[in-house]
Protein backbone atom coordinates (compact mmCIF):
# COMPACT_ATOMS: atom_id res chain seq x y z
CA UNK A 1 0.00 0.00 0.00
CA UNK A 2 2.58 2.57 -1.27
CA UNK A 3 0.36 4.09 -3.41
CA UNK A 4 0.48 8.05 -3.85
CA UNK A 5 -1.49 10.48 -5.60
CA UNK A 6 -3.70 7.88 -7.12
CA UNK A 7 -6.84 5.43 -6.05
CA UNK A 8 -5.85 1.70 -6.31
CA UNK A 9 -4.99 0.57 -9.40
CA UNK A 10 -8.12 -1.95 -10.74
CA UNK A 11 -7.67 -5.87 -10.59
CA UNK A 12 -7.07 -8.13 -7.18
CA UNK A 13 -6.20 -6.68 -3.78
CA UNK A 14 -5.91 -8.50 -0.46
CA UNK A 15 -7.32 -6.28 1.67
CA UNK A 16 -8.43 -6.68 5.61
CA UNK A 17 -11.84 -5.43 5.61
CA UNK A 18 -11.37 -2.87 7.14
CA UNK A 19 -8.80 -1.27 4.61
CA UNK A 20 -11.77 -2.34 2.20
CA UNK A 21 -14.44 0.30 3.80
CA UNK A 22 -11.43 3.03 3.75
CA UNK A 23 -10.69 2.55 -0.04
CA UNK A 24 -13.99 1.89 -0.81
CA UNK A 25 -14.70 5.72 0.78
CA UNK A 26 -12.20 7.24 -1.15
CA UNK A 27 -13.49 5.92 -4.97
CA UNK A 28 -16.93 7.18 -3.89
CA UNK A 29 -15.21 10.70 -3.45
CA UNK A 30 -14.97 10.77 0.93
CA UNK A 31 -12.63 14.07 0.97
CA UNK A 32 -13.34 14.44 4.55
CA UNK A 33 -12.81 11.82 7.42
CA UNK A 34 -13.11 12.78 11.43
CA UNK A 35 -12.88 10.36 13.74
CA UNK A 36 -10.97 8.99 17.39
CA UNK A 37 -9.43 5.43 17.78
CA UNK A 38 -11.80 2.62 18.88
CA UNK A 39 -11.69 -1.35 18.85
CA UNK A 40 -12.23 -2.62 16.09
CA UNK A 41 -12.99 0.20 14.13
CA UNK A 42 -9.57 2.59 14.60
CA UNK A 43 -7.60 0.61 11.24
CA UNK A 44 -10.22 2.87 9.26
CA UNK A 45 -9.03 6.02 10.95
CA UNK A 46 -5.65 4.72 10.55
CA UNK A 47 -5.67 3.97 6.64
CA UNK A 48 -7.04 7.18 5.90
CA UNK A 49 -4.39 9.14 7.52
CA UNK A 50 -2.14 7.60 5.59
CA UNK A 51 -3.98 7.46 2.38
CA UNK A 52 -6.46 10.73 2.20
CA UNK A 53 -3.51 13.36 2.22
CA UNK A 54 -1.92 11.06 -0.65
CA UNK A 55 -4.84 12.39 -2.22
CA UNK A 56 -4.91 15.77 -1.31
CA UNK A 57 -7.94 15.38 0.83
CA UNK A 58 -8.20 15.74 4.88
CA UNK A 59 -8.53 13.32 7.56
CA UNK A 60 -8.22 14.72 11.10
CA UNK A 61 -8.24 12.55 14.49
CA UNK A 62 -10.94 14.74 16.80
CA UNK A 63 -10.46 14.61 20.94
CA UNK A 64 -14.04 12.05 20.68
CA UNK A 65 -16.73 10.72 19.28
CA UNK A 66 -19.13 13.48 19.49
CA UNK A 67 -16.32 16.02 18.01
CA UNK A 68 -15.61 13.41 15.19
CA UNK A 69 -19.77 13.34 13.70
CA UNK A 70 -20.19 16.73 14.60
CA UNK A 71 -16.63 17.48 12.62
CA UNK A 72 -18.31 15.28 9.33
CA UNK A 73 -22.10 17.40 9.57
CA UNK A 74 -20.35 20.71 9.44
CA UNK A 75 -17.73 19.38 6.75
CA UNK A 76 -20.97 18.47 4.82
CA UNK A 77 -22.33 21.62 4.74
CA UNK A 78 -19.34 22.95 3.57
CA UNK A 79 -19.68 20.61 0.44
CA UNK A 80 -17.51 17.85 1.10
CA UNK A 81 -18.80 13.92 1.05
CA UNK A 82 -17.77 13.13 4.63
CA UNK A 83 -17.37 9.75 6.81
CA UNK A 84 -16.77 9.19 10.32
CA UNK A 85 -16.10 5.26 11.64
CA UNK A 86 -16.61 4.18 15.16
CA UNK A 87 -17.54 0.62 17.07
CA UNK A 88 -20.80 0.52 19.52
CA UNK A 89 -19.60 2.93 22.95
CA UNK A 90 -18.92 5.99 20.27
CA UNK A 91 -22.18 4.94 18.03
CA UNK A 92 -23.97 5.54 21.56
CA UNK A 93 -22.40 8.92 21.74
CA UNK A 94 -22.83 10.03 18.40
CA UNK A 95 -26.44 9.44 18.68
CA UNK A 96 -27.87 13.23 19.41
CA UNK A 97 -25.45 14.27 16.77
CA UNK A 98 -26.89 11.50 13.96
CA UNK A 99 -30.70 12.70 15.19
CA UNK A 100 -29.30 16.30 14.15
CA UNK A 101 -27.96 15.03 10.87
CA UNK A 102 -31.26 13.47 10.42
CA UNK A 103 -33.31 16.58 11.19
CA UNK A 104 -30.75 18.77 9.02
CA UNK A 105 -30.34 16.46 6.23
CA UNK A 106 -26.52 16.06 6.12
CA UNK A 107 -25.19 13.51 3.74
CA UNK A 108 -23.10 11.38 5.77
CA UNK A 109 -21.65 7.96 6.25
CA UNK A 110 -21.17 6.56 9.76
CA UNK A 111 -19.39 3.30 9.61
CA UNK A 112 -20.18 1.17 13.12
CA UNK A 113 -17.96 -2.21 13.43
CA UNK A 114 -19.87 -3.85 15.95
CA UNK A 115 -18.20 -5.47 19.08
CA UNK A 116 -19.60 -7.07 22.33
CA UNK A 117 -21.57 -4.66 24.46
CA UNK A 118 -23.18 -3.15 26.42
CA UNK A 119 -20.92 -1.01 28.03
CA UNK A 120 -17.14 -1.60 27.27
CA UNK A 121 -18.26 -4.73 26.96
CA UNK A 122 -15.52 -7.20 25.23
CA UNK A 123 -13.77 -4.78 23.16
CA UNK A 124 -12.26 -7.27 20.65
CA UNK A 125 -14.57 -9.64 20.37
CA UNK A 126 -17.67 -9.67 17.66
CA UNK A 127 -21.39 -9.03 18.08
CA UNK A 128 -24.11 -8.00 16.30
CA UNK A 129 -25.89 -5.97 18.98
CA UNK A 130 -26.24 -2.61 17.44
CA UNK A 131 -29.01 -3.49 15.02
CA UNK A 132 -32.05 -1.82 17.02
CA UNK A 133 -29.69 0.66 18.16
CA UNK A 134 -28.94 1.55 14.34
CA UNK A 135 -32.70 1.78 13.62
CA UNK A 136 -33.91 3.66 17.17
CA UNK A 137 -30.89 5.29 18.18
CA UNK A 138 -31.96 8.91 18.40
CA UNK A 139 -35.33 9.84 19.38
CA UNK A 140 -38.65 10.97 17.19
CA UNK A 141 -39.15 9.93 14.27
CA UNK A 142 -36.98 9.51 11.34
CA UNK A 143 -35.71 6.08 9.06
CA UNK A 144 -32.70 5.18 8.42
CA UNK A 145 -30.87 3.12 5.35
CA UNK A 146 -28.40 0.80 7.16
CA UNK A 147 -25.93 -1.65 5.12
CA UNK A 148 -24.87 -4.75 6.59
CA UNK A 149 -21.58 -6.06 4.73
CA UNK A 150 -20.26 -9.98 5.02
CA UNK A 151 -17.01 -9.80 3.40
CA UNK A 152 -13.92 -7.06 2.64
CA UNK A 153 -15.48 -7.44 -0.81
CA UNK A 154 -18.71 -5.87 0.70
CA UNK A 155 -16.83 -3.75 2.59
CA UNK A 156 -15.57 -1.86 -0.50
CA UNK A 157 -18.88 -2.31 -2.78
CA UNK A 158 -21.59 -1.28 0.50
CA UNK A 159 -19.76 1.96 1.34
CA UNK A 160 -19.81 3.43 -2.07
CA UNK A 161 -23.54 2.40 -2.41
CA UNK A 162 -23.35 4.10 1.64
CA UNK A 163 -22.22 7.71 0.01
CA UNK A 164 -24.30 7.23 -3.27
CA UNK A 165 -27.39 6.57 -1.24
CA UNK A 166 -26.32 9.05 1.18
CA UNK A 167 -25.83 11.79 -1.36
CA UNK A 168 -29.26 10.83 -3.52
CA UNK A 169 -31.82 10.70 -0.47
CA UNK A 170 -29.56 13.66 1.81
CA UNK A 171 -29.76 11.43 4.98
CA UNK A 172 -26.99 10.37 7.10
CA UNK A 173 -26.44 6.24 6.24
CA UNK A 174 -24.91 3.77 8.59
CA UNK A 175 -22.68 0.81 7.36
CA UNK A 176 -23.03 -1.65 10.27
CA UNK A 177 -20.52 -4.33 10.15
CA UNK A 178 -18.97 -6.28 12.71
CA UNK A 179 -15.50 -7.22 13.66
CA UNK A 180 -14.66 -10.36 12.04
CA UNK A 181 -15.81 -8.86 8.89
CA UNK A 182 -14.38 -5.86 9.89
CA UNK A 183 -10.56 -7.99 10.81
CA UNK A 184 -10.75 -10.94 7.74
CA UNK A 185 -8.30 -10.30 5.01
CA UNK A 186 -9.24 -11.82 1.59
CA UNK A 187 -9.24 -11.16 -2.13
CA UNK A 188 -10.98 -7.55 -3.28
CA UNK A 189 -11.49 -6.88 -6.63
CA UNK A 190 -10.61 -2.98 -7.22
CA UNK A 191 -13.05 -1.76 -10.82
CA UNK A 192 -11.88 1.16 -12.76
CA UNK A 193 -12.68 4.16 -11.37
CA UNK A 194 -14.62 5.08 -14.63
CA UNK A 195 -17.18 2.15 -14.22
CA UNK A 196 -18.02 3.12 -10.65
CA UNK A 197 -21.08 4.44 -10.16
CA UNK A 198 -20.93 7.76 -7.91
CA UNK A 199 -24.00 9.87 -6.92
CA UNK A 200 -23.61 13.76 -6.76
CA UNK A 201 -25.93 15.76 -4.02
CA UNK A 202 -28.76 17.84 -5.98
CA UNK A 203 -27.38 21.67 -5.74
CA UNK A 204 -29.94 24.29 -5.81
CA UNK A 205 -30.34 26.24 -9.44
CA UNK A 206 -31.53 29.45 -7.21
CA UNK A 207 -31.22 31.62 -4.08
CA UNK A 208 -35.32 31.39 -3.57
CA UNK A 209 -35.36 27.89 -3.84
CA UNK A 210 -36.66 26.03 -0.32
CA UNK A 211 -33.29 23.89 0.95
CA UNK A 212 -35.56 22.27 3.63
CA UNK A 213 -38.94 20.94 1.34
CA UNK A 214 -41.01 21.81 -1.62
CA UNK A 215 -40.06 18.65 -3.03
CA UNK A 216 -39.58 15.23 -1.28
CA UNK A 217 -35.63 15.28 -1.95
CA UNK A 218 -34.62 19.05 -1.55
CA UNK A 219 -31.57 20.86 -2.88
CA UNK A 220 -28.74 21.45 -0.72
CA UNK A 221 -26.61 24.55 -0.57
CA UNK A 222 -23.09 24.74 0.85
CA UNK A 223 -21.65 27.16 3.12
CA UNK A 224 -19.36 29.74 1.39
CA UNK A 225 -21.63 29.25 -1.91
CA UNK A 226 -23.85 32.91 -1.42
CA UNK A 227 -27.25 31.11 0.07
CA UNK A 228 -28.89 32.68 2.86
CA UNK A 229 -29.97 29.70 4.99
CA UNK A 230 -30.41 28.61 8.58
CA UNK A 231 -29.64 24.39 9.41
CA UNK A 232 -31.26 24.17 12.72
CA UNK A 233 -32.13 20.89 14.63
CA UNK A 234 -35.54 22.26 15.49
CA UNK A 235 -38.77 22.36 13.73
CA UNK A 236 -38.04 24.64 10.65
CA UNK A 237 -40.30 24.92 7.48
CA UNK A 238 -38.66 24.47 3.98
CA UNK A 239 -37.10 27.64 4.08
CA UNK A 240 -35.36 26.58 7.23
CA UNK A 241 -36.94 29.08 9.43
CA UNK A 242 -37.72 27.82 13.41
CA UNK A 243 -41.36 26.44 13.85
CA UNK A 244 -41.26 25.05 17.27
CA UNK A 245 -45.36 25.33 18.39
CA UNK A 246 -47.05 24.87 15.08
CA UNK A 247 -48.03 21.34 14.55
CA UNK A 248 -48.64 21.09 11.12
CA UNK A 249 -45.35 22.42 9.92
CA UNK A 250 -43.82 19.70 12.26
CA UNK A 251 -45.56 17.15 11.03
CA UNK A 252 -45.19 18.35 6.92
CA UNK A 253 -41.88 18.10 8.08
CA UNK A 254 -41.45 14.46 9.98
CA UNK A 255 -43.66 12.65 7.61
CA UNK A 256 -41.37 13.79 4.41
CA UNK A 257 -38.06 12.49 6.55
CA UNK A 258 -39.64 9.39 6.70
CA UNK A 259 -41.31 9.14 3.76
CA UNK A 260 -38.55 9.63 1.15
CA UNK A 261 -36.83 6.96 2.11
CA UNK A 262 -40.08 4.73 3.10
CA UNK A 263 -41.53 5.06 -0.02
CA UNK A 264 -38.27 4.46 -2.51
CA UNK A 265 -37.80 1.58 -0.23
CA UNK A 266 -38.30 -0.88 -3.44
CA UNK A 267 -34.77 1.00 -4.68
CA UNK A 268 -33.11 0.75 -1.27
CA UNK A 269 -33.46 -2.74 -0.51
CA UNK A 270 -30.59 -4.98 -1.26
CA UNK A 271 -30.61 -9.27 -0.73
CA UNK A 272 -29.05 -12.11 -1.32
CA UNK A 273 -31.67 -14.85 -1.36
CA UNK A 274 -31.39 -18.83 -2.61
CA UNK A 275 -33.97 -21.10 -2.98
CA UNK A 276 -36.88 -19.08 -1.40
CA UNK A 277 -39.66 -19.58 -3.92
CA UNK A 278 -38.90 -23.67 -3.17
CA UNK A 279 -37.68 -24.46 0.30
CA UNK A 280 -38.76 -26.53 3.21
CA UNK A 281 -36.71 -24.43 6.06
CA UNK A 282 -35.62 -20.53 5.43
CA UNK A 283 -33.09 -18.89 6.75
CA UNK A 284 -32.44 -15.10 7.13
CA UNK A 285 -29.13 -13.45 8.31
CA UNK A 286 -26.59 -11.16 8.17
CA UNK A 287 -23.25 -9.91 8.59
CA UNK A 288 -20.77 -12.45 9.16
CA UNK A 289 -23.27 -14.97 10.39
CA UNK A 290 -24.61 -14.99 6.91
CA UNK A 291 -21.54 -16.66 5.93
CA UNK A 292 -22.21 -19.64 7.51
CA UNK A 293 -24.96 -20.16 5.62
CA UNK A 294 -23.51 -20.87 2.60
CA UNK A 295 -22.54 -24.34 3.98
CA UNK A 296 -25.55 -24.82 6.08
CA UNK A 297 -27.02 -25.15 2.12
CA UNK A 298 -25.03 -27.98 1.45
CA UNK A 299 -25.24 -30.03 4.28
CA UNK A 300 -28.91 -29.71 4.50
CA UNK A 301 -29.25 -30.92 0.83
CA UNK A 302 -27.26 -34.04 2.17
CA UNK A 303 -30.36 -35.05 4.10
CA UNK A 304 -32.85 -33.86 1.18
CA UNK A 305 -33.60 -30.60 3.13
CA UNK A 306 -33.60 -27.83 0.94
CA UNK A 307 -32.75 -24.32 2.80
CA UNK A 308 -34.44 -20.97 1.21
CA UNK A 309 -32.19 -18.32 2.47
CA UNK A 310 -32.12 -14.79 2.53
CA UNK A 311 -29.24 -12.63 3.51
CA UNK A 312 -30.19 -8.81 4.60
CA UNK A 313 -27.52 -6.61 3.07
CA UNK A 314 -29.96 -4.04 3.79
CA UNK A 315 -31.36 -3.70 7.44
CA UNK A 316 -33.28 -0.63 7.38
CA UNK A 317 -35.78 -0.07 6.01
CA UNK A 318 -36.47 -3.70 6.91
CA UNK A 319 -36.63 -5.76 3.43
CA UNK A 320 -40.29 -7.24 4.53
CA UNK A 321 -41.38 -8.27 0.47
CA UNK A 322 -38.26 -11.08 0.40
CA UNK A 323 -38.93 -12.29 4.18
CA UNK A 324 -42.80 -12.83 3.10
CA UNK A 325 -42.03 -14.69 0.17
CA UNK A 326 -39.80 -17.21 1.96
CA UNK A 327 -42.51 -17.25 4.99
CA UNK A 328 -45.09 -18.27 2.23
CA UNK A 329 -42.79 -21.03 0.97
CA UNK A 330 -41.08 -21.93 3.99
CA UNK A 331 -42.47 -23.98 6.96
CA UNK A 332 -39.91 -23.03 9.63
CA UNK A 333 -37.50 -19.68 9.37
CA UNK A 334 -34.19 -19.82 11.69
CA UNK A 335 -32.51 -16.68 11.98
CA UNK A 336 -29.46 -16.85 13.93
CA UNK A 337 -27.70 -14.25 15.04
CA UNK A 338 -24.96 -12.68 17.79
CA UNK A 339 -27.12 -11.16 19.62
CA UNK A 340 -30.21 -11.60 21.83
CA UNK A 341 -33.10 -12.12 19.14
CA UNK A 342 -32.79 -8.49 17.54
CA UNK A 343 -33.62 -9.23 13.53
CA UNK A 344 -35.65 -12.00 15.00
CA UNK A 345 -38.93 -10.08 16.16
CA UNK A 346 -39.05 -8.22 12.19
CA UNK A 347 -38.53 -11.69 10.79
CA UNK A 348 -41.37 -13.03 13.16
CA UNK A 349 -43.87 -9.82 12.59
CA UNK A 350 -43.86 -9.69 8.73
CA UNK A 351 -43.97 -13.88 8.81
CA UNK A 352 -46.76 -13.45 10.56
CA UNK A 353 -49.39 -16.78 10.51
CA UNK A 354 -47.67 -18.46 7.26
CA UNK A 355 -44.33 -19.88 9.13
CA UNK A 356 -42.94 -20.23 12.45
CA UNK A 357 -39.89 -18.64 13.45
CA UNK A 358 -37.13 -20.00 15.53
CA UNK A 359 -33.79 -17.76 16.95
CA UNK A 360 -30.64 -19.10 16.96
CA UNK A 361 -28.72 -17.21 19.56
CA UNK A 362 -25.06 -16.34 20.55
CA UNK A 363 -23.43 -13.33 22.42
CA UNK A 364 -19.87 -13.13 24.47
CA UNK A 365 -16.14 -14.03 23.27
CA UNK A 366 -16.61 -13.46 19.80
CA UNK A 367 -18.19 -17.04 18.91
CA UNK A 368 -19.28 -17.26 15.53
CA UNK A 369 -22.74 -19.55 14.87
CA UNK A 370 -21.25 -22.55 12.90
CA UNK A 371 -23.05 -24.22 10.30
CA UNK A 372 -23.18 -27.41 12.06
CA UNK A 373 -25.17 -25.56 14.84
CA UNK A 374 -27.39 -24.01 12.22
CA UNK A 375 -28.34 -27.53 11.16
CA UNK A 376 -28.54 -29.27 14.21
CA UNK A 377 -31.49 -26.27 14.70
CA UNK A 378 -32.90 -27.03 11.28
CA UNK A 379 -33.30 -30.51 12.13
CA UNK A 380 -34.36 -29.69 16.06
CA UNK A 381 -37.53 -27.61 14.51
CA UNK A 382 -38.69 -30.60 11.72
CA UNK A 383 -39.08 -32.39 14.71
Amino acid sequence: MTLKNKLLEPGEHFLQGNQALAEGALFAGCNFFAGYPITPASEVLEHLAKRMPQLGRICIQMEDEMASIGTAIGASWAGAKAMTATSGPGFSLMQEFIGYAFMTETPLVIANIQRQGPSTGQATKAAQGDVMQARWGTHGDYMPIVLSPNSPQEMFDLTIRAFNLAEKYRTPVVLLADEIVAHMREKVVIPKACEIEVFERKKPKSKNEPFFGGETIPPMPSVGEGFNVAVTGSTHNEFGVRFTADPEVHRKLAERLVGKICLDAERIFDVETYGIENCDVGIVAYGCISRSVYEVIELAKNKDINVGFVRLKTLWPFPEKFVKILAEKAEFIVVPEMNLKQVFYEVQRVAACEAKVFPLNKVGGGEIITPEEILAKILEVRT
